[in-house]
């Protein structure tokens, strides 16, 4: 199955997935963990052990990057 994926703040991106992949597969296949990442189905998080049940959705990462500026600042 094809899903395109909707990396909020990032590339969209197409994933090819099995029949019985799940959301957290889905999250794995789009390059991230299912720790840092919850996928939107109509505007809704869906649980990662749920089936794949839509051709596109949107990824919104949780976890991202941050800077150090502030500690060098106060170092």
């Amino acid at each position: 199955m094809d899903v395109t994926v909707d990396v909020v703040g990032g590339e969209e991106r197409e994933c090819v997935l099995e029949d019985d992949a799940t959301y957290a597969d889905l999250i794995r296949a789009a390059g991230f963990h299912p720790q840092e990442a919850s996928v939107l189905v109509d505007g809704s998080p869906v649980p990662g052990d749920r089936p794949v049940d839509a051709d596109r959705v949107r990824l919104l990462r949780l976890i991202q990057g941050g800077s150090n500026d502030h500690l060098e600042a106060e170092g």
